[in-house]
């Protein structure tokens, strides 16, 4: 029997009015799943609808219009409270800046505990604050920081704090928004190893939000490429490492330094104009290349971009 996706994103589209005449659509009709237990890298530039898609998901926004399934529930339509309050013990977020979404007045042991008093998932304060001891040393921080408050920790230490509070719930999906980008490069690999050491512990899924692709190949299992609100290119990291068929993905990767200086002298960065080569992504179909790796194209485009 095989696996049901934990994670069915159908058609999504996300608009924001902006005055009368003028809508932003964020995310233009996407479609996506993602496995139990497994890496979904979402890439694209800033502006192309990435975090508005995480943030849909989660249910920070309402959707304009698609579907989207978790657990085998659909998640897109009116909420009750009580609902999206049960969501979120399933589901959890890690966001960008880790000093912004830590309350600096609270103690990292409240910070952690938040989920579990908001759900009253413990019988005494004893077992609550050995739960989050046991999520501190889980990522790497000594039990002994649960006192502390959070300006007196380093960007990658709240960023691991961060991700204490999203594990305490011990959920099945984590959206991590762009979770390394405020980082140094060194802590950046130490904060990924991290989070794939505790999905191999936890069996979590990650929808890995970000624009660094280097870090994505390293991190993700299947790799979406966004832009302006629509999935260009999807497949597994090594197709579209491999072979990336849609401009937009190739002009990503050609941007990606090289570690051998010979090598780097030659690489060719190109730009990527899509008013210039005249495509329109809302007349595009998903062509696919292989049973996992698609691209959005006219049958010429596609054509042309596969010779």
């Amino acid at each position: 029997m095989a696996q049901e996706p934990i994670l069915v994103v159908k058609d999504l589209k996300q608009y924001f009015k902006v005055s009368r005449s003028f809508t932003v659509k964020a995310v233009d009709g996407i479609s996506f799943d993602i496995m139990p237990g497994e890496t979904y890298g979402l890439v694209g530039e800033s502006g192309s609808g990435k975090s508005t898609t995480g943030r849909s998901i989660i249910r920070l926004y309402k959707p304009t219009a698609g579907q989207i399934t978790f657990n085998g529930k659909d998640i897109s339509g009116k909420m009750s409270k009580e609902s999206i309050k049960e969501l979120r013990t399933h589901m959890q977020m890690i966001f960008q800046d880790p000093m912004a979404c830590l309350n600096p007045r609270k103690k990292v042991v409240d910070i952690i505990g938040e989920g579990l008093d908001i759900h009253h998932a413990y019988s005494s304060m004893e077992e609550r604050n050995e739960k989050v001891y046991q999520m501190l040393e889980l990522v790497g921080l000594s039990r002994e920081f649960a006192t502390r408050y959070p300006h007196q920790f380093s960007g990658g230490q709240r960023q691991r704090i961060g991700i204490a509070r999203a594990l305490i719930m011990n959920p099945d999906l984590i959206i991590a928004d762009e979770a390394i980008s405020a980082l140094d490069v060194s802590i950046q690999a130490q904060v990924v190893n991290l989070m794939k050491k505790i999905q191999k512990e936890m069996g979590v899924a990650i929808l890995f939000i970000a624009h660094d692709l280097s870090m994505v190949k390293y991190i993700s299992d299947r790799i979406g490429v966004l832009h302006l609100g629509h999935l260009v290119e999807a497949g597994t990291s090594d197709e579209i490492f491999a072979n990336p068929i849609h401009p937009y993905t190739k002009s990503l990767l050609s941007a990606i330094p090289h570690p051998n200086p010979r090598v780097e002298k030659t690489r060719k960065s190109f730009t990527y104009d899509k008013k210039a080569e005249g495509i329109d992504y809302t007349v595009g179909t998903q062509h696919f290349v292989s049973d996992t790796h698609y691209v959005l194209a006219t049958d010429e485009e596609f054509e042309k971009w596969t010779k």
